[in-house]
């Protein structure tokens, strides 16, 4: 009998350490890996949600549903640690107490301090005292937390609701170009300072994101608009930019698709995906080299000014966006990001969404 006292006390430590690891590990420590704790309770919120919407076809309301992925996600985290401190106190007790009724009784009243249970020993006496302070101090951290994690949510979302006029919605590569034009002439002359801005962007994102993960399920405000879609479109945007007009290369622009696809990297390996740090700048693209050429069509249309054909330019920009096509598209299936133009596959079949364009709109009295 003593002995299985023993197993079942070491056996609340364990569970008890295990928790105090995670709640560490994920409030307190900023370091891009997640514990097991964490993972698990992903697999099991994200499963959730995805059989909840297996059934919905229309993106709208896919994404209406999975706006409370990051609520459930941080709900069911909480509930997994509390719960966690409340089975292993209770095995901790159980030895001492001699009856596990009570043991769990002992511990539930501790860990929410409610009180309705006395320790009956100077041992279960400490240790509903070590149960009740780490019961208030996860809740406390649980919710110093969200602050962090709305202040991040916050700068992310401001450069992706500007980005709505720069590059349509849901927003495409070609089409910020496109809209460079300022009435019958093309306007280029700001873009190196829009490259340096999201350039700053993506640093952010990539910190904030790759330390908090949770981050990627929390989705922009309106259902057209995603910050991975946003990413994606200036990154296309920039390699465009630099595959069909080299003599007007600059560092900005450079600098931005490097931290972009850096930042996608970062996040990719928080999460657990593939990541690829010297692709083949030979490899093929997912992108259908047709998809190429209506994007190429869309500047060409609008009078951009390139240098290179289409097929000339065709190898650089290849070579540039070999460096975060694979990462973008598995980050946008996970997350079910806007099924936009040049965006990748997802879990459920949809044609891609075109950049909704505001209709021309002149007083008659101007024209």
């Amino acid at each position: 009998m003593q002995v299985v006292r023993v197993i079942v006390a070491v056996a609340g430590g364990a569970l008890v350490l295990v928790t105090v690891l995670s709640v560490t590990r994920t409030l307190i420590i900023p370091r891009a890996r997640r514990g097991m704790v964490a993972r698990v309770v992903a697999r099991g919120v994200d499963g959730a949600f995805q059989f909840l919407v297996r059934r919905v076809r229309s993106y709208e309301e896919r994404d209406q549903l999975l706006a409370g992925q990051a609520a459930g996600f941080l709900l069911a985290l909480l509930a997994t640690w509390l719960l966690g401190f409340y089975l292993g106190f209770a095995l901790l007790l159980w030895p001492q107490t001699h009856d596990a009724g009570i043991a769990f009784r002992e511990s539930a009243s501790s860990l929410f301090t409610l009180g309705f249970v006395a320790p009956n020993s100077g041992g279960t006496t400490a240790l509903d005292a070590i149960e009740a302070a780490a019961g208030l101090i996860v809740v406390a951290l649980q919710i110093a937390y969200l602050p962090t994690l709305y202040a991040a949510f916050n700068r992310r979302e401001t450069e992706v609701t500007l980005l709505d006029a720069r590059a349509g919605s849901p927003p495409w590569g070609p089409e910020l170009l496109a809209r460079t034009r300022y009435g019958m002439r093309t306007r280029t002359d700001d873009l190196p300072a829009f490259y340096s801005l999201w350039e700053r962007w993506a640093a952010d994102v990539a910190e904030s994101h790759a330390n908090y993960p949770v981050l990627l399920r929390f989705r922009s405000p309106q259902p057209l608009s995603s910050w991975l879609v946003g990413l994606l479109a200036v990154l296309d945007s920039a390699a465009l930019y630099l595959a069909l007009c080299p003599s007007q290369e600059r560092y900005e622009v450079r600098m931005a698709v490097r931290m972009g696809f850096t930042a996608l990297r970062q996040i990719g390996s928080a999460v657990g995906l593939p990541v690829n740090v010297d692709p083949d700048p030979d490899q093929p693209l997912a992108l259908s080299y047709d998809d190429y050429l209506a994007g190429v069509q869309r500047l060409l249309d609008v009078g951009f000014p390139v240098e290179r054909t289409a097929e000339q330019a065709w190898p650089h920009f290849r070579g540039w966006r070999v460096n975060y096509e694979s990462l973008a598209y598995a980050i946008a299936y996970r997350i079910d990001a806007v099924p936009a133009l040049w965006s990748g596959p997802r879990r459920w079949t949809s044609e891609p969404i075109p950049p909704r364009r505001p209709a021309t709109r002149v007083a008659s009295d101007a024209r």
